[in-house]
């Protein structure tokens, strides 16, 4: 139990990449971890790319980010909607200054993009939206996984064994 005590926030709306959520979720929580869903809206199911459905457990304006100790963004489409939450990007402009791990797949990228926290990162993200990165000041590269300090990316769900991997052992150094 590698992560015992840790807390992290796994970010969750419609439309999320369904492995993109729940294995990450998992692999945590074996680990010890203690993972909050946070989504729009507290104790509200949300419905997965494929039909999983996830129930958040919090809404992102009832968190701190002082509190966790990392923070976890799924891909799928639920990121083009999430990211137009004000709470969600101050929690990620904070957790990225107290160089918390951030951990980011496929299109997830596209709310730390919104957040202005990827200027001089190396990332890496679905290919779709590697201009979008780019554009942001990323460095991006076409890796399974690519860590920047505190900031984990990957690609897509065939990635995810080499995604939490890192992520976890980025969870451990800090």
């Amino acid at each position: 139990m590698r992560l015992k005590g840790k807390k992290i926030i796994g970010l969750v709306h419609h439309d999320f990449e369904d492995l993109e959520l729940w294995y990450p979720v998992m692999r945590l929580r074996e680990e010890g971890a203690i993972v909050d869903l946070v989504g729009e809206e507290a104790n509200q199911k949300y419905i997965g790319k494929y039909g999983v459905p996830a129930v958040s457990e919090f809404a992102y304006g009832d968190i701190k980010a002082e509190d966790y100790d990392a923070i976890l963004v799924p891909g799928g489409w639920a990121p083009d909607k999430i990211r137009r939450f004000p709470e969600v990007l101050t929690m990620l402009q904070q957790m990225n200054d107290a160089e918390k791990p951030i951990g980011q797949i496929c299109h997830a990228g596209w709310v730390l993009i919104s957040a202005k926290i990827l200027e001089g990162k190396k990332v890496t993200s679905t290919p779709g939206i590697k201009d979008d990165m780019e554009n942001a000041g990323a460095i991006w590269y076409d890796e399974p996984v690519v860590t920047d300090g505190h900031l984990v990316s990957s690609r897509r769900p065939p990635d995810l064994p080499d995604y939490m991997r890192e992520f976890i052992n980025v969870m451990e150094q800090k």
